[in-house]
């Protein structure tokens, strides 16, 4: 399962820093998705049932954590949107990424592999479908 676009903006800040409070992710996503902070915390809820972050309480705050893994996440991105939006079907050129401020460069191999092994997993499930019908 994909985090949705505003789940991703969280999941963003989080691989960026984390531990974060309920109250400092707000802060940070209110300018982007206009949301009042009841809404980023019922986010918070529901992407912790997802699997997507975990929570900690200190004190009488909630800390959370992404629990996801970065690189797997915004390869299967990168691969679905090729596939869907450009009807790419081959693998994606890494180099595309060798700019982003969200990678860092030991990451690029990470997703240099991830991205053609998804691409590989694509091509064998045509192939099956071809041979099925």
């Amino acid at each position: 399962m994909q985090p949705t676009a505003p789940e991703l903006e969280i999941l963003k800040l989080l691989w960026h820093s984390q531990p974060q409070t309920a109250r400092e992710l707000h802060d940070e996503v209110e300018h982007i998705l206009g949301w009042s902070y009841s809404s980023t915390r019922k986010t918070l809820e529901r992407m912790g049932d997802k699997g997507f972050v975990s929570m900690k309480s200190s004190g009488n705050k909630k800390i959370y954590f992404a629990e996801i893994d970065k690189v797997k996440t915004l390869a299967a991105f990168a691969q679905d949107f090729a596939k869907r939006i450009f009807e790419i079907d081959g693998p994606l050129p890494v180099a595309m990424f060798t700019d982003s401020r969200l990678i860092n460069d030991s990451e690029i191999a990470d997703l240099e592999k991830l991205l053609h092994d998804l691409d590989k997993g694509v091509e064998q499930g045509s192939t099956e479908d071809k041979q099925g019908k």
